[in-house]
C-alpha cells in the first residue's frame, strides 16, 4: 500500500472504532535542556507528558481506557473488573473512568509482589485513590490465579444479574494499544508542528500495550524512527513476547497484518534491578535529577526505571548529535508516596549538580 493510502486507511479505521474521550490531550512535548546540559549530551532530549492526561491524577492507562470502556459502553456494561499489584496505576486509573462514566468498578488487588515496603504500602499512593474513586477491593494474594480470581468476580456479578466487562491486565490488548496508535500520530503531528525529526522514542515497558501501540503507529506512519521499550519487569523475554503478540493483533483489528513484517521489537534489559517494583540506584538518581533539573514527578516502579535507562542510554553515548529523542513519561506519580522511606534523605541531602554524572 502506497504511505499515503496507508496513513488515510489508518486513520479511518481509527476513526471509525468506539471511542470515549477521558483524556486531556495533546499531553505537552517538552525540552529537557537542563538534563541535557547537566549530561554534556549532543542530542536535543525532549519529555512527552502522558503524565498530564488528567483523569485520576493522569497517566498513560488513560489513552487505552478510552478505546476499552468505549467497547464496554458498546457493550451495555454497567460494571467493570479488572485486577492489578496494589501500587498499580492500572487500576487507579481504571476506578477514575468508571467513576467518571458511572460505571461499578471491582478490582482484584494483588499483594505480596514488592517484598520490601513501607509500613503504610497497603494504604496510601494508588491503592487509597483506588478506594476514594468508590471501587470495590478484593484483596488477595499475589500468587494465586489472577485470572481465576477476576473469572470469580465475574461470575459473581453476573449471579448478581449485573453486566460486567473485564478490563485486560494493564489495558494491554488489541483494542486498548488503539490509545497508542493514535499516540504516535499525536507526537508525530506536535513534533512537525515545532520543526522537529524525532528520531527516537524511549519508555519503560511492561504489560505491552504502550510498545505494542506505538509500534504500530510508528510503522505506518514513521517507520524511520526507532522504539526503544526499557523492561522494569526483570522479565525481558516475557515482555518482547507480548509486545509483539499485541502488536500484531492491533495490526491485524487494523486490516493492516502485514504491516510489521519487517518492524523490529526492541526491549532492553538490565534496568528493572532486583525485580519488579524494587528500587536501583539508577532510578533514584533518576527521580531526583528530573525532579530537581525539569520539575518532573517519576514513580519509584515505571517511569523511574524508564528514567534512568534513558539517561543511561544518552550517557553510552547511543544517540548521535542530530537526534531527537523522546522519553515517554507514562505517568504514576501516586506510587511515589508509597516508597517514600526512599527519598526520605533527599530533603536534606542536596544533590550535586555541578557535575555531570
Amino acid at each position: 500500500m502506497e504511505e499515503a493510502a496507508l496513513v488515510s486507511a489508518l486513520a479511518d479505521r481509527l476513526a471509525a472504532l468506539p471511542r470515549v474521550r477521558l483524556a486531556h490531550l495533546p499531553t505537552p512535548l517538552e525540552p529537557l535542556d537542563r538534563l541535557r546540559a547537566h549530561l554534556g549530551a549532543a542530542p536535543r532530549l525532549w519529555v512527552k507528558r502522558d503524565d498530564c492526561t488528567g483523569l485520576g491524577l493522569g497517566g498513560n492507562k488513560v489513552r487505552k481506557l478510552e478505546f476499552l470502556l468505549a467497547e464496554a459502553l458498546a457493550q451495555g456494561a454497567d460494571t467493570v473488573v479488572t485486577g492489578g499489584v496494589v501500587q498499580s496505576n492500572h487500576i487507579r486509573q481504571t476506578a477514575a473512568a468508571a467513576a467518571k462514566l458511572g460505571l461499578e468498578c471491582h478490582l482484584a488487588v494483588m499483594t505480596g509482589r514488592v517484598p520490601r515496603v513501607d509500613p503504610d504500602y497497603n494504604d496510601t499512593g494508588n491503592i487509597l485513590l483506588d478506594r476514594l474513586f468508590g471501587a470495590h477491593c478484593v484483596t488477595v494474594d499475589w500468587r494465586a490465579d489472577r485470572n481465576a480470581v477476576i473469572g470469580s468476580l465475574m461470575a459473581s456479578l453476573k449471579a448478581r444479574g449485573r453486566n460486567p466487562y473485564m478490563v485486560p491486565y494493564g489495558g494491554s490488548s488489541a483494542t486498548g494499544a488503539m490509545g497508542f496508535v493514535l499516540a504516535a500520530a499525536e507526537l508525530l503531528e506536535q513534533a512537525q508542528s515545532l520543526g522537529v525529526r524525532i528520531t527516537h522514542i524511549v519508555h519503560a515497558s511492561g504489560s505491552a500495550g504502550t510498545q505494542a501501540g506505538l509500534t504500530v503507529g510508528l510503522a505506518a506512519l514513521a517507520p524511520e524512527v526507532e522504539l526503544i521499550g526499557l523492561d522494569i519487569d526483570a522479565e525481558p523475554d516475557r515482555v518482547r513476547r507480548d509486545v509483539t503478540r499485541v502488536a500484531h493483533e492491533a495490526a491485524s483489528m487494523l486490516g493492516m497484518p502485514d504491516m510489521l513484517r519487517d518492524r523490529p521489537i526492541t526491549v532492553l534489559s538490565g534496568y528493572a534491578g532486583e525485580g519488579y517494583g524494587l528500587p536501583t540506584n539508577g532510578m533514584l538518581e533518576a527521580v531526583k535529577l528530573g525532579a530537581r533539573l525539569e520539575g518532573l514527578v517519576l514513580d519509584p516502579v515505571y517511569a523511574g526505571k524508564g528514567f534512568a535507562g534513558f539517561i543511561d542510554l544518552v550517557r553510552q553515548g547511543r544517540f548521535a548529535a542530530d537526534d531527537n529523542v523522546v522519553f515517554w513519561h507514562t505517568g504514576g506519580a501516586p506510587a511515589l508516596f508509597a516508597y517514600r522511606s526512599l527519598f526520605a534523605s533527599f530533603v536534606v541531602a542536596r544533590l550535586d549538580l555541578t557535575q555531570p554524572g
